[in-house]
């Protein structure tokens, strides 16, 4: 029997839930031609969103759709060749296309094309960066100029665009970026990354090159409502049944983390024969968090001891953290120590500003972990 939740990879077809509203905009928003950043934390189900949405644009004739993942680029010319290479992926369907296009429109560049086994699908074009013709331009402009070419739209959507803020020359090349990708009229972009604070400075800091580039998406949590009757249904898909009572615990015990509840739903369901009871819901929440307990005090054992302590004052809800009654009970030390603590867990993405000021645990594992082995 399939299991019927999904989490740590992406969720598709059945195993998304609810983001409508959202994936309606996203897609409205590409095909008509508007750059979109997709901010949320960590495992809130980004990709899954962007790859929904990629594929009903991908059933339209009129658009190509093209995936990279910037995750393994440490350097400006990883960057660009890994975009030569998705776009070319994108575009090309032989290899004889691919070349003919190599040599039209980079040839100058001196590319090195490897093939392995399967000619389209493990096909590799590099740049030599010490060819004194390198330049970027071409490979930025490359998508809007095949774009042209075949009369169609091109879709580039990059996962982890933080990383180019850590290359060296981290300004000038987001300049290099924007200047060029702004002047494209066949080609949007939708960018996104696990680091939201890093995504947040790149985007609305009205300082750094990609000032209102386009459209910014806060991503929401899926809402209590919309998880019940997913979970619901899943287990009667499967012919296992759960009360409305223990699909609404499932989600709130784990805030309605898309990640946690999918996972939690998950690990239920297999200890479940026919019925889902509360025992069983205290056990498999145990479970995950021992199961988690490595990952958790790895996090832990390489932070300062205020540093705990502010990330427990945060879990316990304390609303003021600087009142002299939290500086004492945390050992915090000074009001102005608490913004370079708050500056550390954001940081270490371990805590989430939300609207009005207000700190969160971003992993709701996590702090269950920390009320639990840290105490006061």
């Amino acid at each position: 029997m399939e299991i019927p939740f999904v989490y740590g990879k992406m969720a598709d077809a059945d195993n998304f839930t609810d983001r409508t509203a959202d994936c309606r905009r996203l897609v409205e928003n590409l095909k008509s031609g508007i750059n979109t950043i997709i901010i949320s934390p960590r495992r809130w189900g980004k990709t899954s969103l962007v790859n929904k949405a990629l594929l009903q644009i991908s059933q339209d004739g009129d658009y190509i759709v093209c995936k990279m993942d910037a995750f393994n680029c440490r350097s400006e010319q990883q960057f660009y060749e890994t975009l030569l290479n998705s776009v070319l992926k994108a575009t090309t369907s032989k290899i004889e296309e691919l070349m003919a296009t190599v040599k039209k429109y980079i040839g100058s560049l001196g590319p090195k094309i490897s093939l392995g086994g399967d000619p389209m699908t493990e096909v590799s074009v590099g740049i030599d960066i010490s060819n004194q013709k390198y330049s970027p331009d071409e490979i930025l402009d490359l998508a809007e100029k095949i774009a042209i070419e075949k009369g169609k739209k091109i879709i580039i959507s990059i996962d982890e665009f933080q990383n180019v803020d850590n290359f060296e020359h981290a300004i000038e090349i987001q300049r290099k970026l924007r200047s060029h990708w702004q002047l494209q009229q066949s080609v949007c972009y939708c960018l996104y990354g696990s680091k939201r604070h890093m995504l947040m400075d790149i985007f609305s800091n009205y300082e750094m090159p990609f000032y209102k580039f386009g459209d910014i998406m806060m991503l929401e949590k899926i809402a209590l409502a919309d998880w019940i009757p997913f979970i619901i249904e899943r287990f009667r898909e499967t012919g296992k049944e759960i009360s409305e009572e223990y699909a609404k615990e499932i989600a709130l015990r784990v805030e309605c983390h898309p990640y946690y509840v999918q996972q939690y739903a998950q690990t239920v369901w297999i200890m479940t024969e026919k019925r889902a009871e509360e025992a069983t819901l205290d056990t498999a929440l145990r479970q995950i968090i021992d199961r988690s307990a490595l990952l958790m005090s790895k996090i832990t054992d390489d932070m300062r001891p205020k540093q705990i302590n502010f990330l427990l004052a945060i879990a316990n809800g304390e609303k003021n953290l600087t009142s002299s009654l939290t500086l004492k009970k945390y050992d915090l030390g000074t009001s102005a120590n608490v913004k370079n603590l708050k500056k550390v867990v954001i940081d270490k993405d371990l805590v989430d500003e939300a609207a009005g000021g207000k700190l969160e645990i971003q992993d709701p594992i996590f702090k269950i972990w920390l009320k639990e082995n840290y105490r006061f």
